[in-house]
């Protein structure tokens, strides 16, 4: 069995961190008579897909490592709506996490999980 890259166990639990305190933060804003008003439920499911993501990567599946990057990618597009800082920011992160889950021992850890289920 190929032991899980720290470069994944670090992001994956980083991921649900933010996801979790990004929840708990943003749910104090939800209006429960009029859940549709804002953007606040939009809010909610991204980061519910960023706790997904950790968990799933964690678990060795290969398409929650392509969520993260989907997920950091969202941000680095929505940023563009705020200043170049945050996009300078944002596009860092997704350099990184580019990085690290990609490198050829992440590639041998989610290859190898998707190989023991399949097989």
């Amino acid at each position: 069995m190929n032991k899980r890259p720290v470069a994944v166990t670090i992001l994956g639990w980083l991921l649900m961190v933010v996801g979790l305190v990004g929840l708990a933060y943003h749910a104090k804003e939800i209006d429960l008579r009029h859940p549709l008003q804002n953007d606040t439920l939009w809010v909610e499911l991204v980061r519910v897909l960023a706790i997904v993501a950790g968990v799933f990567m964690l678990r060795g599946q290969n398409w929650a490592r392509w969520l993260a990057m989907a997920w950091i990618g969202f941000h680095v597009v929505i940023s563009y709506w705020h200043s170049w800082q945050q996009v300078a920011m944002h596009a860092v992160v997704f350099v990184v996490f580019a990085y690290m889950l990609f490198r050829s021992a992440a590639n041998r850890y989610f290859r190898t999980r998707a190989d023991r289920v399949q097989g």
